[in-house]
């Protein structure tokens, strides 16, 4: 097994630096129409489809063009033969909010589909296009823009009513953008449907982080990491004052009975079976639209945030929530039976009796899992069943493992009171994603920061035994454990603190509301303060891009090594773009360490060079690249194609070290979360250069 593992990872290790050397395309297009014969008047669907290969995703273009991400865009050549209707169509699409972009996104995995109705308004139509998109992975950590060209041929016109109408309304006279970026009011939550994912989301986001999952589906998070926490879930259940009592008493029962082990075995597979059931009319439920519905709507967000508020007040003895005693007591007549039926609904007893401790964790295990695919609320409830079932089972084998349990006592109460305080803490998350999308405006950073700080406060002060809940014991003296439980509580306390005054608390990014909505961030004051450049001449493009973390630079290649030239230094170019959701992981979690932050701006003239940008240059400024004999008109599009032609590589984020006539001093890098990685890296380009 440990070869395998090895030659697996000398794999992907060979697959990753081929990938840092060559032009990347990740999906493959196909063009036709929806009909071959049409009148003069009359319209016709142009359809373009996708293959994306495994592990990547391609945005979609039907979400506001101004998140970050970049929409699919398809540009029809302008003439008279024909004239757009509407706009651009994905077919069904996946939808998620995404914690990176903090917005909706969709995109397509596997296959895309993008339609176009257009009017024929003369013989012998000359119907071309061309396609710009993004795909990305979150395996590789890479984005990588794609374009190509269609041409439509085959179409048979025929006169309209003994017509065939003229010149193309005005609307044809100028080039025909195909995105959604001109109706964006149309998807802007103030006025369409809520909107929230996603996220591998990914991943479930993906994140992205870049996205695949999105869900990291391509935007989903782990399955396995769900699973593990669900289980965990299980074993935290187990230690409720409702549930921890009935292992004894459950055991002794079976220990007593003829056949007794096996029906433990029956009786723990029961537990399972019904909480599964549970999960799979969840899954049933949770189809597209549903989870759609879960993740974009501020009403579920918001019903989340009551039922975990509530869960949680439960949690810490406020009340309980219980159900109701008719209905339980005749599940457990049917459970004393004695048969196999018998034996289910003595299971189902116990999981209704333990309702009031384990509603709340299933609960929360059902939301969270609520916007997944359909496996993951199954996943879910096997996991924590099998946490929870283990546990019958084993003492039912093992009777005399009985007398090393610990009895029952307050400190069971403890636990469920330390849930609650979680459950508060874990319910502001949901209304953080609607109050950000609909910019409600109620739980800005350094409130969400300051809830916090005060939940976990006060849970460390109740773990000092300083606080106490209507149903806890009186406690002489504080134990080891919750010693060392308070540690680590008020640490995280600590810890939060700073990020009042702006700290970027990288280690709680995916919880925390966006940096953007801190109304005192210290470090943009400070840097507002000494905003006088050291540079001595003005960046180009500089009223349009910024560099993260008070760094200085350059937005343009050749001002960048004429710059590194006169000051002599090496350059540091990043090949980034705004739609790059790794990119911006990268500056967060890498940048931002003091010794990498420390080399860039020290010892390298940094360079960035955005490859997604729209803005049109002058036109005395356009060329042909030698690469697809294309006209470049944009500062992205001559970007990308620098990084085709120079460096061949088209993926970003992509980082290049050069001395000041380009040449490559290192072997480039791509995406990688490792700081000491990238120190290493800088530090081998400043040897090179020397």
């Amino acid at each position: 097994m440990n070869r395998f593992l090895t030659a697996c990872a000398a794999f992907l290790f060979l697959i990753t630096q081929l990938t840092t050397a060559q032009v990347q395309r990740h999906a493959t297009w196909t063009h036709t129409l929806s009909k071959t014969s049409v009148k003069a008047g009359e319209t016709v669907d142009l359809i373009f489809r996708a293959t994306i290969d495994p592990a990547w995703y391609m945005y979609s273009s039907d979400f506001d063009p101004d998140l970050g991400p970049i929409l699919t865009e398809i540009t029809l050549e302008p003439n008279a033969t024909f004239e757009k209707i509407g706009k651009l169509k994905p077919v069904n699409p996946k939808k998620k909010f995404d914690e990176v972009w903090q917005g909706d996104i969709t995109y397509f995995v596997g296959k895309a589909e993008f339609r176009q109705t257009v009017r024929i308004l003369k013989e012998n139509p000359v119907l071309k296009a061309s396609v710009q998109y993004q795909t990305c992975s979150e395996v590789s950590g890479l984005c990588v823009m794609g374009d190509q060209d269609f041409t439509f041929s085959g179409l048979k016109v025929a006169a309209g009513n003994g017509l065939m109408p003229e010149a193309a309304p005005t609307e044809a006279k100028t080039e025909t953008a195909v995105t959604v970026a001109d109706s964006a009011a149309e998807i802007s939550p103030a006025e369409s449907a809520p909107q929230t994912f996603v996220p591998d989301s990914i991943s479930e986001t993906t994140r992205s982080k870049g996205t695949t999952a999105p869900t990291k589906s391509a935007p989903d998070s782990s399955l396995w990491g769900f699973a593990l926490a669900a289980f965990l879930s299980g074993l935290v259940a187990l230690l409720t004052p409702c549930v921890f009592p009935i292992i004894p008493m459950t055991v002794s029962f079976f220990t007593k009975q003829k056949g007794g082990k096996v029906k433990a075995l029956a009786y723990g597979l029961s537990i399972i079976l019904i909480y599964t059931l549970i999960g799979t009319v969840v899954s049933r439920i949770n189809g597209p639209a549903f989870a759609n519905f879960l993740s974009t709507h501020w009403v579920p967000n918001v019903l989340f945030f009551l039922v975990f508020f509530i869960f949680g007040l439960s949690f810490l003895g406020l009340f309980e929530i219980v159900l109701p005693s008719a209905f339980i007591n005749r599940i457990d007549a049917r459970a004393d039976r004695g048969d196999w039926a018998g034996i289910f609904f003595m299971a189902f007893t116990l999981v209704l009796v333990s309702f009031s401790c384990t509603g709340p964790i299933v609960g929360s295990l059902l939301v969270a899992s609520a916007g997944g695919e359909v496996l993951k609320p199954i996943v879910g409830m096997v996991a924590f069943s099998s946490a929870f079932a283990i546990p019958f089972t084993l003492f039912a084998l093992f009777p005399q493992w009985l007398k090393s349990l610990p009895k029952s006592g307050g400190w069971l109460n403890t636990v469920k009171v330390v849930l609650g305080f979680l459950e508060l803490a874990l319910a502001l998350k949901f209304l953080s994603i609607a109050d950000q999308v609909y910019h409600w405006n109620l739980l800005d950073r350094e409130i969400f920061l300051a809830f916090w700080i005060v939940i976990f406060s006060l849970l460390g002060f109740y773990l000092l035994g300083k606080i106490r809940t209507p149903h806890d014991s009186p406690l002489e003296t504080v134990s080891v454990g919750r010693i060392l439980l308070s540690i680590v509580t008020f640490t995280f306390v600590v810890y939060l603190v700073p990020g009042m005054w702006g700290a970027p608390l990288k280690a709680m990014a995916g919880y925390l509301p966006p940096q953007a909505t801190h109304d005192f961030d210290l470090s943009k004051s400070s840097a507002v303060l000494s905003s006088t450049s050291s540079l001595g001449e003005v960046p180009k493009y500089g009223n349009l891009f910024e560099l993260p973390h008070g760094l200085e630079g350059f937005f343009d290649y050749e001002q960048g090594l004429a710059y590194a030239k006169k000051v002599n230094k090496p350059v540091f170019i990043d090949f980034t773009g705004h739609g790059c959701v790794n990119c911006r992981e990268m500056e967060a979690r890498v940048w931002s360490d003091p010794a990498v932050l420390q080399r860039l701006r020290d010892d390298y003239v940094v360079v960035a060079l955005y490859v997604d940008d729209k803005t049109e240059l002058p036109e005395a400024d356009w060329y042909t690249s030698s690469y697809d004999n294309k006209v470049k008109k944009t500062i992205g599009a001559q970007n990308g194609d620098l990084q085709i032609t120079k460096f061949n590589n088209n993926a970003q984020p992509h980082y290049c070290l050069v001395d000041s006539e380009g040449k490559l001093l290192v072997e480039p890098i791509n995406y990688d979360l490792n700081p000491a990685h990238f120190v290493d890296f800088l530090e081998r380009g400043k040897v090179a250069f020397r």
